[in-house]
């Protein structure tokens, strides 16, 4: 049944349909093309030879053609683990069909375009949270992964993954089990790296409570210079800088600005 959306929801037996190993008789289509059907003999030993379906992950597949969409659910089904829920154009972005069908994962193939991937992460993640987001994307730039990551991805696949690669990707997933290439994943650990010493960070933030200004004061305590030189740094007056260290000293427990510094070391901060 296809939506006004261009979304279709598969039907078992449309799902079944797709389950076709090699054809017993061929029949002609509307377009002229050879069309492969299977037996009902041949169906029942592709879902007995898989998991039992109460089992199986739900999968929608969103992809911006129709043969790539076609090919990634034939793919995912002939595995006999995995169960195609729906299929979506790269059309605007619909999340009706993923509540309504108690999806679990979305098989989504970038667009091409980095904003229009993010939002529709960003879309799934805020109006379906409980969807898991496994995306296909064209560059495997390490700037966009680390994009695509803080938007809500659980999993990352370039586009020259094997059909393998996919469906076992889907698995871990479904296991609540991260997926990327070993490259983008050493990328990750460089990202958390730099985010955990650098200033200012939200790891600080979040474990020393300390504003992003008050951040950017530590290193120049470290360093020695004194109230006033701190305040042309930054264009503030002396008596605002001198406000700042007091809160910084409430908020950490340190008695003076030496104690600032040896605070934020202990906590792991390169200063």
């Amino acid at each position: 049944m296809f939506t006004r959306r261009g979304s279709s929801i598969m039907s078992t037996a449309i799902r079944r349909s797709l389950q076709v190993s090699e054809p017993v008789r061929n029949r002609v289509n509307s377009n002229g093309a050879r069309q492969a059907n299977s037996t009902a003999g041949e169906n029942a030993s592709r879902e007995s030879s898989g998991l039992p379906r109460a089992l199986k992950p739900r999968v929608f597949v969103s992809a911006e053609n129709r043969l790539l969409k076609e090919a990634l659910s034939r793919m995912l089904i002939k595995s006999g683990e995995i169960e195609v829920i729906g299929t979506e154009a790269a059309e605007p972005f619909q999340t009706e069909d993923l509540l309504r069908e108690k999806v679990d994962i979305l098989l989504l193939s970038s667009r091409g375009s980095r904003d229009e991937d993010l939002a529709a992460i960003r879309t799934v993640r805020s109006a379906a949270p409980q969807v898991l987001i496994l995306l296909i994307d064209v560059a495997g730039d390490e700037t966009d992964f680390l994009q695509c990551i803080r938007a809500g991805v659980r999993g990352y696949l370039p586009r020259d993954a094997s059909s393998e690669d996919v469906v076992e990707s889907v698995r871990a997933v479904q296991a609540g089990k991260g997926v990327c290439p070993g490259t983008l994943c050493a990328a990750l650990f460089r990202y958390f790296e730099r985010e955990a010493t650098s200033f200012p960070s939200a790891s600080m933030r979040q474990r020393l409570g300390l504003t992003r200004r008050e951040q950017q004061l530590i290193p120049l305590i470290a360093e020695g210079l004194t109230n006033k030189e701190i305040a042309n740094r930054f264009c503030l007056s002396e008596q605002t800088v001198k406000n700042h260290l007091y809160r910084m000293k409430q908020k950490i427990g340190a008695e003076d600005r030496l104690g600032i510094v040896q605070v934020c070391r202990t906590q792991g901060f390169m200063i």
